[in-house]
């Protein structure tokens, strides 16, 4: 059951007002009911650590139905509680894609039964992500599907792709787009260049993002629909989300923690657990992304969630599978760039949690009155080296494995209730 709560002692991180304030918060009935106010019900001392919505994930693969021993709901929801992720906004390309009401719904109980955090289930577009049929799209959002996407993938047949998007149009939901053009990217593992010659791997050049995006956006404009191009990791990428914002276009964008830490010599010795899709890109790029992450052009970091058993990465760096698991360590590496002067904490949950908030139709990411009680209670300045056999996923596929990151989260709230106790 819920309690009612106060935080006392503590720095106040609200992304809506982008202020930072020392200061109380109460909960009550899951919800937010009071910011410096009297004391009521239970109190907590926060000693001055940071009190702060909790994080939503936007893409994260769950592994239900069909690879359970890589990832389950309730090994999903520990990590994500541990590292302060209060929603799930998860992709549907499992086995099978959620790509119809029955699985839809199936999926959504599984969650309901198994985890302590909020499971946002988006729908596939298309049947089991191939791009070739449409999805009954109106009866997924009346399950409760809250965005459409073909997950990682692009959909080659842009005539499908316009009548796919003008029906999710009509619904009222938001698109979230993988941009890179497949027959460029098709078969490749890497990015295009001097790197990717040296280490004799096939590479796709960087317009893949830029030709995917140009793509979609004008099939999005022709819509009409809210098009979220999910990882911008680019310059020419990000120059056109750029130029289509300017423009008034009804299009937000977001990019991958690990894009804004990692770069292609980190691939240089075949580490498997950096290959990503889209791939890592130049050291310039990260740099202009790093450069930009305090801007509006990129509205969204997220840690895109996908774990891979150790089979499927023990292979040579072409054969090895994508991905790269992110729940517990989304909040630490943005805390580095947070001490590394990239943003501020406040600009840091705009991308996390308020604006992926926004795009999925959530009330959650605000430290306002009315609010879901969803909070992250943590110290934003602990310095530690990550241990993978330390992360509570069942599959270990992170790049972050020996890296010094910053930050502990101490408790997390989803609705009111303790999901994770650092003391427990």
């Amino acid at each position: 059951m819920s309690r009612t709560i106060t935080f006392v002692n503590a720095c106040l991180i609200d992304p809506a007002s982008s202020e930072e304030t020392f200061g109380s918060l109460t909960i009550e009935s899951g919800v937010i009911s009071r910011v410096n106010g009297p004391t009521k019900g239970v109190v907590i001392d926060c000693q001055k650590a940071c009190l702060a919505p909790g994080i939503i994930d936007l893409g994260v693969h769950i592994c239900e139905p069909g690879e359970r021993h890589k990832e389950s709901f309730k090994s999903a929801s520990l990590a994500a509680a541990s590292g302060g992720v209060t929603s799930m906004v998860t992709f549907p390309n499992t086995i099978p894609a959620i790509d119809n009401p029955e699985l839809l719904e199936f999926f959504i109980n599984r969650s309901k039964e198994s985890s302590k955090i909020r499971v946002l289930p988006t729908a596939a577009i298309t049947k089991n992500c191939s791009g070739k049929e449409i999805c009954e799209l109106g009866f997924l959002q009346d399950k409760g599907a809250v965005a459409f996407t073909n997950g990682l993938r692009s959909i080659r047949d842009s005539k499908i792709f316009l009548k796919a998007l003008s029906y999710a149009a009509s619904l009222d939901l938001p698109y979230i787009g993988h941009c890179q053009d497949y027959f460029l990217s098709y078969g490749t593992s890497a990015t295009s260049g001097p790197f990717a010659t040296k280490l004799g791997l096939s590479a796709a050049p960087i317009e893949a993002e830029k030709i995917c995006l140009d793509r979609d956006a004008n099939l999005a404009e022709i819509s009409g629909i809210h098009y979220h191009a999910s990882q911008i990791t680019t310059e020419l990428g990000l120059k056109t989300i750029k130029s289509l914002k300017s423009k008034g276009n009804k299009i937000t964008a977001g990019t991958s923690i690990h894009h804004l830490i990692f770069d292609e010599k980190d691939i240089g010795n075949y580490r498997t657990f950096f290959k990503l899709s889209p791939p890592l890109r130049s050291e310039n790029d990260k740099l202009i992304l790093l450069q930009a992450i305090n801007e509006e052009t990129i509205d969204t970091v997220s840690s895109f969630h996908l774990p891979q058993d150790e089979e499927s990465k023990r292979l040579p760096y072409e054969l090895a599978a994508n991905g790269a698991i992110g729940l517990q360590t989304l909040l630490p590496a943005g805390l580095k760039l947070v001490k590394d002067g990239h943003l501020s904490l406040a600009k840091l949950f705009q991308k996390i949690s308020l604006n992926p908030s926004n795009l999925v139709n959530s009330k959650s990411g605000k430290l306002s009155e009315g609010c879901p009680a969803d909070l992250v209670l943590f110290d934003p300045a602990l310095p530690f080296v990550l241990d993978r056999f330390s992360l509570l996923s069942k599959a270990k596929n992170t790049p972050f494995d020996g890296y010094t990151l910053c930050g502990k989260v101490l408790r997390t709230f989803v609705n009111g209730i303790e999901v994770f106790n650092c003391d427990k």
